[in-house]
């Protein structure tokens, strides 16, 4: 089998932004061609968790995501903060979108949203025995309703396709892999 990475010869910023940056990267494919541009956009870590309550209800938010002009029925998530461990962001934006706490948390992916055009990657994790401990608290430009489901539920919502934010579909499909119901 050939080596099939590229080398990158050098890099330019073309933006750089709090949630986004877009680069451009010159690089040398494996038999030496050069290719003199190519765009990468630089995003922050993500985390995700299919939150499974104490009564077995799987908590899901619903929120508006103005890229796609889309109400969204998601699994909590959001972005990692700095140099913060993963888990760790996954209990904090649990807390913040839920007000839930969960002390058995599992990562059951580690997945890239577009490994194409983007360089960050998703933690999926499970969260079981979530116990309501606070209200939201949520940040400046998040609305978000916390709605519960069923397992059996939420995968009907899946066969339907009602959940929209494929990285959230991946998660789910982990998750109740991982749970013995698919």
């Amino acid at each position: 089998m050939s080596e099939l990475n590229w080398k990158t010869c050098s890099s330019t910023y073309i933006h750089k932004g709090p949630w986004a940056t877009l680069r451009s990267d010159k690089c040398e494919m494996p038999d030496g061609r050069i290719v003199e541009q190519y765009y990468v956009l630089e995003y922050p870590n993500w985390v995700n968790a299919v939150a499974i309550t104490q009564d077995n209800k799987v908590l899901m938010v619903r929120q508006y995501r103005h890229a796609a002009n889309l109400v969204s029925l998601e699994i909590p998530g959001g972005v990692i903060d700095g140099d913060e461990a993963p888990e760790a962001a996954m209990r904090r934006e649990l807390l913040e979108e839920t007000g839930y706490r969960f002390d058995d948390i599992e990562l059951v992916s580690t997945v890239y949203a577009n490994p194409s055009t983007a360089n960050n990657k998703t933690f999926c994790y499970l969260a079981k025995g979530g116990k309501k401990v606070q209200g939201q608290s949520l940040d400046e430009h998040e609305e978000l309703v916390v709605e519960e489901y069923t397992i059996a539920e939420v995968k009907q919502l899946l066969a339907d396709n009602k959940i929209a934010q494929a990285l959230h579909c991946t998660g789910l499909f982990y998750a109740l892999m991982k749970l013995g119901e698919l």
